[in-house]
């Protein structure tokens, strides 16, 4: 009798702890109630600061514009938006920015089609990585501008040799992108997918893949940076009036012409395509990657 008593005497603390921690556990499993974020908040964090930078960026222009006094060097922020609504009104302007972004996300599309085979071939092969994981990376290190003089040798002036440009700025990039995502994957999660019966193409699309999306999701964005820079190399090098007028040839023919303001509407144009694509694609997939890791609060 008295070892029983003392038995329960022992046991009910310990009972007591684990009982706490268990609370502990599930109370970390709680998902926090979502909260709406107030618009003053939105407003002062995330609105308020580009157009603060945009209107002080616009004094400088506006100041320095009145330095400078010469409009074939510098125009005045006036001007340029002048020259943008004219384009508009004679229906010229969604035309240039549907011209290369039409290349631009076709191309970045056969690179991703490339680029993630390659990318898993190099990361999982031994024989491969070593083969060519050096020239992709001396690949990736290369000026885009380089392939365009090539690309036109092989291919003529056509939209084949612009997409050849993109896919050798972006296909290296997108590759080694996913090569590292695939090298900070736990080796914890291959073992526990192969002892759960996840091998060959099963792991890669189950384990591998999902496990290496940040580095991926990384590389995709540098992928369509490069391949965007490219296709505006491609397209002020070897302009072509059958090939349609896109930025980069709108950027040429300010040149030519001696237009400066053809010339700054060129580059806000390619400048505006390139942020507009990050926040409506890459920013908003790089959160979801982030926030279902939990390495990103919303909020």
């Amino acid at each position: 009798m008295a070892s029983t008593e003392t038995k329960t005497t022992v046991t009910k603390p310990v009972t007591t702890e684990l009982a706490g921690v268990e609370a502990g556990l599930d109370a970390l499993d709680v998902v926090a109630p979502s909260v709406r974020t107030p618009f003053r908040r939105t407003f002062v964090d995330k609105i308020l600061p580009p157009v603060v930078a945009t209107v002080l960026l616009l004094i400088v222009w506006q100041i320095t514009f009145k330095v400078v006094d010469d409009p074939t060097k510098l125009v005045s922020p006036l001007d340029v938006w002048r020259t943008l609504q004219d384009a508009w009104l004679e229906g010229k302007l969604i035309g240039y920015i549907w011209t290369s972004v039409s290349r631009g996300l076709l191309g970045f599309l056969f690179a991703l089609a490339i680029g993630t085979p390659l990318g898993l071939l190099v990361a999982r092969v031994k024989f491969v990585r070593a083969a060519i994981g050096p020239i992709l990376s001396g690949l990736q290190s290369l000026p885009s501008v380089a392939w365009v003089p090539p690309a036109v040798l092989w291919l003529g002036l056509n939209n084949s040799m612009m997409y050849a440009v993109i896919l050798l700025g972006a296909v290296p990039s997108i590759a080694n992108g996913l090569v590292s995502g695939v090298d900070q994957v736990p080796p914890l999660f291959l073992r526990a997918g192969r002892t759960m019966g996840a091998t060959g193409l099963k792991g890669t699309v189950y384990i591998t893949l999902p496990a290496a999306l940040p580095g991926y999701v990384a590389g995709l964005k540098q992928g369509w940076a490069f391949s965007w820079r490219s296709l505006m190399a491609a397209e002020i090098i070897a302009s072509f009036p059958d090939l349609g007028v896109g930025l980069g040839q709108l950027l040429e023919n300010g040149r030519n012409a001696s237009d400066m303001s053809m010339v700054f509407e060129a580059i806000l144009l390619i400048l505006f395509v390139g942020i507009a694509i990050d926040l409506l694609i890459f920013s908003p997939l790089e959160r979801w990657v982030l926030r279902s890791r939990g390495l990103l609060v919303k909020g």
